[in-house]
């Protein structure tokens, strides 16, 4: 028989998939390298500036995530169902309008994995409070914070200002609120004799909105609220009148506190009298303010009808709750008036359309104006203060952790540990 004789070929190498990599073993906690470059991406995706050893960083910040939620299961830290689910429904708002399949396998995937995402990330946070809690500042240890800043380093201010509203909303004429009211009505009886369809209405431009609400949402008026779960599937509201204008709603599905709508929505009918209106009411208050015979702020929370006062105070705030605020943190029409106000000034009453498109009249009021500095103790108290108790708290949690090395095991691949100094001091368990 003749020998069989096997010829190889010279062929280009094919690049073969390679299986995710561990980069660490933390107890029963697993972080996969895909886990790391991941992050990485997602922060230059939102345009996050990163240092030179990103990769390091987001490791050693993955590996102490791993050790609190290890020691907040011992601790027996809980986290409600509700509380998950309350921020999972936030970070999928943005879906409510867009085409996506809901039911679709690979939006539930993605919403689950999200799920376990938000659960692991409270849970983080509340072992950090645990662990930092009732920790303090005293003014000499802000002091000897701010006299370790070398000089050279201190990060300018851009110039702030504390810049208060009162805001009117007028109502609408009463006989166009009956005409919107007798039209949402009669449109209703034409759908339920299948006449027309619910959408679109009447071939006027108004949009018909699909949305999912939840029963349990403290952003919508209770009055909308309870019209909705008092529906069966298939059918329509009468209007119902809120704060923001007139809604129709028909309610397509309900499952306990969660309810998918659909709705028209009209815009309170207010016409240029209204406006007039309240803007010589507003005139009236100016005078009293202008006058000393009341206070900027006694003006705002006696008679403002701005949401928002009642939690907040009459002033703007920025994203960490100053009411000390930059230009650019103002919408556009405030921020161009304000440039041109002088402090203590109080603006003529102007008209503007809010985020719910709700017409309105308001007094713009500049109580200060801090020029761009570099920053010091005497106008920067707060925000250094604030910087050096979030240091405090890092030192603290860090001696933390470090406690915690021995009680864990923990596993760092070989070329992650080479490649980070940072981290080779969480092997100390393997010793």
């Amino acid at each position: 028989m003749p020998a069989c004789i096997l010829s190889a070929q010279t062929q280009t190498p094919v690049a073969l998939p390679i299986a995710d990599k561990i980069t660490a073993v933390v107890g029963d906690q697993i972080i996969l390298s895909s886990d790391i470059k991941n992050t990485v991406e997602d922060m230059k995706r939102q345009g996050i500036k990163l240092p030179a050893n990103a990769t390091c960083l987001i490791t050693e910040q993955a590996i102490i995530a791993k050790i609190l939620v290890l020691q907040a299961s011992r601790d027996s830290l809980a986290v409600s169902d509700e509380e998950v689910e309350a921020e999972l429904r936030r970070r999928l708002s943005v879906f409510d309008d867009s085409e996506i399949d809901i039911n679709d396998a690979s939006f539930v995937k993605l919403k689950e994995e999200a799920r376990m995402a938000i659960r692991e990330r409270i849970v983080i946070e509340l072992m950090r409070q645990k662990i930092t809690r009732g920790i303090t500042i005293t003014p000499s240890e802000v002091q000897s914070y701010f006299n370790h800043i070398p000089k050279d380093s201190l990060p300018f201010i851009e110039t702030e200002m504390e810049v208060g509203q009162i805001v009117f909303y007028p109502d609408g004429s009463k006989d166009l609120e009956q005409y919107v009211i007798n039209e949402l009505a009669e449109y209703k009886k034409k759908v339920e004799s299948k006449t027309i369809e619910f959408c679109p209405f009447g071939g006027k431009g108004e949009a018909c909105t699909a949305q999912k609400i939840n029963r349990n949402n403290i952003q919508l008026e209770p009055a909308f609220t309870a019209a909705i779960f008092r529906l069966k599937e298939g059918e329509i509201s009468q209007p119902i009148k809120s704060r923001f204008g007139f809604f129709l709603v028909q309610l397509i599905e309900r499952k306990g506190d969660d309810a998918s709508v659909r709705y028209i929505f009209r815009p309170h009918p207010v016409t240029d009298i209204e406006i007039n209106e309240a803007k010589a009411q507003l005139n009236a208050l100016r005078a009293k303010i202008t006058e000393g015979r009341l206070s900027f702020t006694e003006a705002a929370v006696n008679f403002s009808e701005d949401e928002a006062i009642k939690f907040a105070g009459p002033y703007f705030q920025n994203s960490e709750g100053s009411t000390r605020v930059t230009i650019d943190e103002l919408k556009r029409d405030v921020a161009e008036l304000v440039s041109k106000m002088n402090v203590g000034e109080i603006s003529r009453p102007m008209f503007f359309v809010d985020e719910q498109n709700r017409k309105g009249v308001r007094l713009i009021y500049l109580k200060s104006r801090l020029a761009a500095h570099a920053m010091n103790l005497k106008d920067d108290y707060t925000k250094v203060s604030q910087a050096a108790l979030e240091e405090k708290k890092a030192r603290v949690l860090d001696k933390w952790i470090a406690s915690k090395i021995p009680v864990y095991y923990i596993m760092i691949d070989d070329s992650a540990s080479a490649d980070c100094p940072q981290i080779q001091r969480f092997e100390s368990s393997r010793r």
